[in-house]
């Protein structure tokens, strides 16, 4: 079967069955994987990756085989978080053994072919006028997660979630990939100026059709870690209320703890090493209603 690298210097001919046959191979490889779930904002900065890292951990404790794709090429964070970001990938017999993390989540991510974390991602344009340089960005980009989904040897897995980068576009591309998506969550944070970003990448989605799980409020409060006491972070952003207005259910409050986000910095899963904490309860309590939203 011939990669993309094949097809770019095919001279143009049959290129419509490569693409199907491209299209196949991914099919045939999410086959194995019974729920795609992506997590989406549109607006960045509101702790997508922190969302998806927590909610695979719990995933995987539980006992589901989970895998995560770090869709998010240009701003990898999900091979620290989840601890893989000094693993070496390796070709097996199926594909590209995926490196392995905290309670056994399955790793993709662009951090992953990177000599270091101060290494940018850099798209080297093959030549051309300059105006087509954002046209074919973003074909290589959507290149290369296919890529991902497809090369990787996923194994069979329960669930496979896709941590997007922010933009309501950027959701279109990835999702557009897939020949099946089980559900996407939103995630947002109670301030006005991030709702009004994440209600046009919900508009988005809902107009594309695509399945909605849910709200997930993350930076709900914050957790004094000496205390325990929650207090508020942000002013109300009535999350609550644009739940109801978007027709959506808000399935998690995930309260913004310091210990979180230095468990993430070590690689280390929040959720587990710290179970009885209000931000744990809560991504807990994400999972159940991600599974209950995905029951047959």
């Amino acid at each position: 079967m011939k990669s993309y690298r094949d097809i770019a210097g095919d001279g143009g001919s049959n290129i419509l069955g490569q693409v199907m046959a491209l299209r196949e191979r991914l099919e045939t490889r999410l086959s194995r994987v019974r729920h795609v779930v992506a997590v989406m904002s549109g607006k960045g900065g509101v702790g997508k990756s922190t969302v998806t890292a927590g909610l695979a951990t719990v995933l995987a404790h539980e006992g589901k085989a989970v895998g995560v794709v770090d869709a998010d090429l240009n701003g990898p964070a999900l091979a620290r978080m989840l601890g893989v970001r000094v693993q070496q990938l390796r070709l097996g017999p199926d594909g590209v053994v995926p490196a392995v993390g905290a309670a056994g989540v399955r790793v993709m991510s662009m951090d992953l072919f990177l000599p270091d974390e101060a290494t940018p991602v850099t798209w080297r344009h093959p030549g051309g006028l300059a105006a087509d340089t954002t046209v074919w960005r973003v074909t290589t980009e959507a290149t290369v997660l296919r890529e991902f989904l497809t090369d990787t040897a996923w194994g069979d897995l329960d669930f496979l979630l896709l941590d997007l980068p922010p933009g309501s576009d950027r959701f279109a591309a990835v999702a557009g990939l897939l020949p099946r998506l089980a559900g996407v969550l939103v995630v947002t944070v109670p301030t006005l100026v991030s709702q009004a970003v994440v209600r046009k990448a919900i508009t988005a989605a809902q107009q594309r059709g695509d399945p909605l799980l849910g709200l997930v409020e993350n930076m709900a409060g914050y957790v004094c870690p000496d205390c325990g006491s929650l207090s508020p972070l942000f002013p109300d952003g009535h999350t609550e209320e644009m739940a109801e207005a978007m027709g959506l259910p808000l399935l998690a409050r995930i309260p913004f703890d310091p210990r979180l986000a230095a468990q993430a910095d070590a690689g280390l899963p929040f959720a587990l090493t710290h179970p009885d904490t209000p931000a744990a309860r809560a991504l807990a309590s994400l999972a159940e209603a991600v599974e209950g939203a995905l029951q047959p």
